[in-house]
């Protein structure tokens, strides 16, 4: 008997757009999975499927142990509580970024310091997050932009001899690789999403991996609403009990069970999305060379994973005029990040260190292209639009 018709069909998600920027959708035996999981009763955390999520994640991202959380923004603050950040302390990062990067800092009193990105990988430049270190820097937190990780051993030449810990923010790099490393495997921690916009997802999802030993079962307690209830079902104490802090950070087993068919694809999922970004790049190389525009650059040592494509345009009103054409053409082409350094939020509980003219420029000239993998030939479409606005504005 089947128990739930979740045929998601592509009107669900365009609205009233011909081509959304992102279109999530099942890609193979996630009804069955869910049945199975109602089926056997058990719909909290840490069910079959998040103990085999678990298992896969770690599997795919080379490390040592993965922890499904309930999003990417849990898994931030399950690092945050994991790196004993408190008042006094900071924690150097991307202003460009998202703001669950720093609301983990700043939820323990710590602060998030706030440094420019390399202008052609969008990552953290390694010599300012140096220049921003200081005898209260308790971690860095490298974010991996578009999917394409960011110089970690650049990185990791300055966290280890000032004895900080060095974390991930993987949210958009499931799959993708620095000198042939799974990202997820090159810090001490690693943080992704699964939230609907990604590659592969569960609506809202996210996970902790972790490299370093000493932090496996603390990692545990923190995800367990600070109780050592993990080590009880596995029979290693007679009963648990609260014993460090924590929060709830688990998802439900229908969320495991919808992302352990995703992840299940991850290979097929990749390889879509990295054929339609090889097209994008193909179609704008021209336009790139006659030096209209700039497109995504590929980092040096990393394989991506076709999270994102974007467009580097002339200026705030040429983006603007863009992302105008497009949509009244019924295509939806988003820009990015509002930098953190500038927003409210980021100047009443952070700082900055140095100047951000390339946090600046690219907030204000970025435009995202859609990408999602079964996208198909809807792609022509996208680009035979936005090459109708080139050469009506060149």
């Amino acid at each position: 008997m089947v128990l739930v018709d979740l045929k998601l069909q592509t009107a669900q998600y365009t609205s009233t757009n011909q081509i959304p920027f992102n279109r999530p959708a099942p890609v193979g035996n996630e009804i069955a999975y869910l049945e199975d999981a109602i089926r056997r009763g058990h719909l909290a955390g840490d069910g079959s499927f998040t103990h085999k999520c678990n298992a896969l994640i770690a599997e795919r991202t080379g490390a040592n142990k993965a922890l499904l959380t309930h999003s990417c923004t849990a898994a931030l603050e399950m690092a945050a509580l994991l790196c004993d950040l408190g008042p006094g302390d900071e924690v150097v990062m991307p202003s460009f970024t998202f703001v669950s990067t720093a609301n983990a800092v700043v939820l323990r009193g710590a602060v998030p310091v706030f440094v420019d990105i390399d202008p052609d990988s969008l990552n953290v430049d390694p010599s300012r997050v140096a220049a921003a270190m200081g005898p209260r820097t308790k971690a860095v937190f490298a974010v991996h932009y578009a999917g394409f990780p960011a110089d970690m051993d650049a990185l990791a030449q300055i966290t280890v001899p000032a004895g900080c810990l060095l974390v991930e923010d993987a949210a958009q790099a499931l799959g993708s690789l620095y000198k042939g490393r799974p990202s997820g495997s090159l810090g001490d921690m690693a943080t992704f999403s699964f939230h609907e916009t990604k590659n592969v997802v569960s609506g809202e999802g996210g996970a902790l991996t972790i490299m370093r030993p000493d932090l496996y079962d603390r990692a545990e307690i923190i995800r367990e609403k600070g109780t050592n209830r993990s080590r009880f079902f596995r029979g290693q104490v007679d009963k648990y009990t609260w014993v460090d802090v924590g929060s709830s950070y688990l998802p439900s087993e229908l969320i495991a069970a919808f992302l352990y068919a995703q992840l299940e694809n991850l290979d097929m999922i990749t390889s879509r999305r990295l054929a339609l970004f090889d097209r994008y790049m193909e179609a704008f190389a021209p336009l790139e060379r006659a030096g209209r525009l700039s497109r995504t650059k590929i980092p040096d040592d990393t394989t991506g994973n076709g999270h994102i494509f974007y467009l580097l345009l002339r200026d705030l009103e040429d983006r603007t005029d863009f992302i105008t054409h497009m949509r009244n053409r019924g295509i939806v082409t988003p820009f990015h990040y509002v930098p953190l350094h500038d927003s409210p939020a980021g100047q009443r509980y952070g700082r900055t260190s140095g100047s951000m003219d390339v946090t600046q420029r690219i907030s204000q000239t970025q435009v995202r292209l859609p990408l999602f993998h079964d996208l198909g030939p809807q792609i022509d479409d996208v680009i035979n639009t936005a090459l109708d606005y080139f050469a009506r504005t060149a």
